[in-house]
């Protein structure tokens, strides 16, 4: 018998994502002429699903409707479905998502478009639920609906198509009138604006939204500000922040690694993805904080996730991985949740006590009656509790942290998003040659090499041109701006790591290619 009991056109791709669909009941067909033909011929509008990988929602809607068989034959019936990873293919992502905001709705993944055989837009949105909840009406309602407004009332889907198409159009014009006149009114702005926003008691930065997202990019444009005009709130702002997120939940306490995003406004419960970008940007900030500051806590910190990098996310070509999923065994966060007596049977009576007060591990829980390792109180706090120093202190939990992180390793791993994408290898390797050149590190500056010589010897096609993505020995797609950009970057950094003028010429020929 065989081993699965549907299988579509996306068992052909490489994509983890367009892999994880499948054996789907839907029939899925990758992005490519031969939907669009398939949906003009046989007269039905397409069903695009865009996601990734690791995309917690996507999940959920796969197994609540993509692999309900009634509803695929529902589906497949009356629907052309296609499927799109959008980090392979982040234009077709960046077209579906305006044309949903252009509709008026908040974006996300999954993004489920429809668009005509054409491919023009009609309708859209994020998550659907299999029975009506949210506020949102259900799949296959939405499926139900569209379907009759297509055979009875069609002008319709027309009429709404062509008004987004236009919307599309009048933004995709460029629009360009010379440079503006450089000054820092738009940085104090900036500054202003975070300072309005800032969380004086957890650190980051208050937004609409509950979840709090790591902000390195405007932490780096508070370090150049606080290098210009040496206001302190600025410095203040990046070191609460970074100290606190690294304290935090959305921090692996014991393997490494941040997460993507905070649930809530403490940094405790995270979503616990982990994606590459997120990483290096992350480490970008902590260098430069370590730069103005020299405290050695954020030294210890960049040397922590890029020992995780290394370990996890690290191909044995010397490529770097994109994600790690947030879920394990169909739930979220199980692989780094502790009990307090899993903790203290691995660890001891005694050290397993001073783990748990260090990691704020207890018996109530703070995640789902599970623990969410953090640290609420400071190194020297712990240290007098226990009446030891905090070098003793250290010593102990070093140990305890490598048992921990041995046992953990037993357990079912989430999923490895294991495709190498340029831009985001860029970025990592901008991490690892600036660590280099800051510590004075010769593995870090390996590392970097390492990656960078992988993507021009591994992302090119036959003329030379660069390319997107790599996985499982095939490299596919053209690149995009991002990775053009971020590639050239990277090369100056590792220019001025290594003084080595090929990186400055291959960071030229890349500008140029951009021109």
């Amino acid at each position: 018998m065989p081993e699965h009991s549907f299988t579509n056109k996306l068992i052909n791709e490489k994509s983890p994502y367009l892999l994880q669909h499948a054996h789907n009941p839907v029939n899925w067909y990758p992005w490519g002429q031969e939907a669009f033909e398939k949906a003009k011929s046989e007269d039905k509008l397409l069903l695009v699903s865009i996601g990734y990988a690791t995309c917690h929602w996507c999940h959920v809607m796969e197994r609540e409707s993509f692999e309900d068989p009634e509803l695929a034959l529902y589906l497949n019936k009356h629907f052309v479905p296609v499927k799109v990873d959008r980090e392979e293919r982040p234009d077709v992502d960046k077209i579906h998502m305006d044309a949903l905001h252009a509709l008026g709705q908040q974006g996300g993944w999954p993004l489920n478009m429809f668009l005509t055989p054409e491919g023009k837009p009609v309708t859209g949105g994020t998550y659907f639920p299999p029975k009506p909840m949210y506020g949102r009406k259900s799949f296959r309602e939405l499926l139900e609906n569209l379907v009759f407004i297509w055979e009875n009332e069609r002008e319709k889907i027309y009429s709404t198509a062509d008004e987004i198409t236009s919307h599309l159009q009048q933004q995709a014009v460029p629009s360009y009138n010379g440079l503006p006149e450089l000054n820092w009114e738009v940085e104090e702005k900036a500054v202003a604006q975070f300072r309005e926003s800032f969380d004086s008691r957890h650190g980051g930065f208050n937004q609409q939204l509950q979840n709090k997202f790591p902000p390195s990019m405007g932490l780096m444009l508070l370090l150049r500000h606080y290098d210009r005009t040496g206001n302190a709130m600025s410095l203040e702002m990046v070191e609460k922040t970074l100290q606190k997120m690294f304290a935090g939940g959305i921090y692996d306490q014991l393997g490494g690694g941040l997460s993507r995003y905070s649930t809530d406004y403490e940094w405790l419960v995270p979503h616990f993805e982990k994606m590459l970008y997120d990483n290096s940007l992350f480490i970008w900030a902590l260098i430069e904080t370590f730069q103005v500051t020299r405290n050695p806590l954020y030294e210890t910190a960049v040397r922590d996730v890029l020992t995780y990098v290394a370990r996890d996310m690290t191909s044995p070509q010397g490529a770097f991985f994109s994600a790690e999923d947030a879920d394990s065994e169909g739930v979220e966060g199980k692989f780094y949740l502790w009990s307090k007596a899993e903790v203290t049977e691995i660890l001891g009576a005694e050290t397993g006590k001073l783990a748990c007060a260090y990691w704020d591990i207890t018996e109530k829980g703070n995640f789902e009656s599970s623990n969410i390792p953090n640290r609420p109180m400071s190194d020297e706090e712990v240290a007098e509790q226990f009446s030891i120093t905090t070098e003793e202190m250290q010593f102990q939990l070093r140990a305890a942290r490598e048992k921990l992180l041995a046992v953990r390793s037993q357990r079912i791993r989430p999923l490895l998003d294991d495709k190498v994408l340029t831009s985001w290898n860029a970025l990592m390797i901008s991490a690892f040659a600036r660590a280099a050149r800051v510590f004075d590190d010769t593995d870090f500056e390996m590392r970097a090499v390492r990656a960078a010589d992988f993507i021009f010897e591994n992302l090119r096609d036959e003329s030379g041109r660069l390319l997107r993505r790599w996985r499982d020995g095939e490299a596919r797609y053209p690149a995009y701006l991002c990775d053009h950009a971020q590639l050239a970057a990277a090369c100056l950094d590792l220019y001025e790591t290594t003084y080595d003028p090929e990186w400055f010429r291959k960071a030229v020929e890349l500008s140029q290619g951009i021109n």
